[in-house]
């Protein structure tokens, strides 16, 4: 069965799912060696360099293909049935440009520069903005980095935490209080430059091939024009919601799915001498698969349903705050319980490390403690409920 045919609504959305299912096929071979060997995954990214996946949501005026939020979920699920890590990773690069290219918010010169960047040299682009002593950005807190005017720009000295693919990153959009105020910006910064160091810190036991490693920079002088983004704290209620966030939770549910199709596969092949045929045939096995499907299929529609709604009523995006948040609770919780229902389908042989399913397990678990959180979500529906 092909479980994206009921979502592809044209041959555009095909062809990049089918180049997205390329990536992944190949990506799915080295998962478990990446995982077991604690390595970085450059291969990978190699791969989507050479395939032109970094510059899918530039402008169609700068060499992109100006994908849509919908296309982003689509093509980011696929590409994480391969490696989550890598898929989440790309994400923040895909999902950033996206923005920037719908909302034009930028100088525009600074935009096409990187957006040639990109096309030309495959340069890829993250935002850093959780430290140490402030945690996720969303909660509030104003970074401890600082950004100190100087005679020609910037100097910028701080530290990032949860930079995701640091390692092979050409430029950060580092978040940095402006000078003694408390107004937040976001600086371009050029790892090439002096004072810009990666420290490899990242030792986790989920999305290990993400590296978001430790972003330091020392004293980094910075000319005027890198302050691409101004975010005082009286305007952040006027701003558009980051729908492009959406590519968190789609990529959660690819990890689901490569569980889900390897639980399948697993009840068709295996047959203990205990039964006259594989396992598939017991009913319990296949309740539990009628529980998967059900699952997958709500985390599916409401995620699809409401990156078609961005696409298609723009006029409605102000106001969608709280059902973009709410995507990305229903489904990283639901896509724990896929996971975890496939393990039981496999049994103990899902926990041997030689076994994708505890890979898949310690993935998704992740997916909790990517933005919005759950309390987070729910404060935000309560207090619309009770306004």
């Amino acid at each position: 069965m092909d479980l994206y045919k009921p979502f592809i609504q044209n041959e555009r959305q095909k062809k990049l799912v089918d180049l997205a299912g390329e990536l992944a096929d190949a990506f799915s071979k080295r998962g478990e060696v990446y995982d077991r060997e604690d390595r970085f995954p450059y291969e990978n990214f190699n791969d989507l360099k050479k395939s032109g996946y970094g510059k899918l949501s530039l402008p169609k005026e700068y060499g992109g293909e100006e994908i849509t939020l919908y296309e982003l979920v689509m093509i980011q699920e696929r590409l994480a049935t391969g490696d989550a890590a890598t898929a989440l990773s790309i994400g923040w690069h895909l999902g950033g440009l996206m923005e920037v290219t719908e909302t034009r918010t930028w100088d525009e010169g600074i935009f096409k520069e990187l957006c040639e960047e990109i096309v030309t040299n495959n340069a890829l682009i993250n935002r850093a903005a959780t430290e140490p002593a402030t945690g996720s950005p969303t909660r509030g807190g104003l970074p401890q980095t600082k950004a100190v005017k100087t005679e020609d720009g910037w100097m910028v000295t701080g530290r990032k935490s949860f930079t995701s693919m640091a390692r092979v990153l050409d430029y950060s959009l580092v978040s940095a209080v402006i000078g003694d105020t408390e107004e937040k910006g976001f600086f371009l910064v050029n790892h090439s430059m002096e004072g810009v160091s990666v420290e490899e810190t990242w030792d986790t036991i989920s999305m290990k091939g993400t590296g978001s490693d430790d972003l330091v920079l020392t004293n980094v002088r910075l000319p005027a024009s890198s302050l691409v983004e101004r975010d005082s704290t009286t305007s952040i209620g006027n701003v558009l919601p980051k729908a492009w966030l959406l590519h968190i939770p789609a990529c959660y549910i690819g990890a689901a799915v490569a569980a889900r199709n390897y639980a399948i596969q697993f009840a068709k092949d295996y047959s203990p001498n205990s039964l006259p045929g594989p396992i598939k045939d017991v009913p319990e096995v296949q309740r539990k698969i009628g529980e998967i499907e059900l699952e997958l299929f709500k985390a599916r529609q409401i995620l699809y349903s409401v990156a078609d709604k961005w696409v298609r009523e723009p006029a409605k995006r102000a106001d969608m705050a709280s059902e973009l948040a709410s995507v990305k609770h229903v489904v990283t919780n639901s896509v724990f319980h896929i996971v975890d229902t496939a393990m039981r389908i496999v049994g103990s042989q899902s926990l041997f490390r030689s076994n994708p399913m505890q890979r898949y397990y310690r993935d998704v678990r992740a997916g909790l403690h990517n933005p919005p959180m759950d309390d987070m979500v729910i404060g935000m529906l309560a207090n619309n409920a009770l306004k």
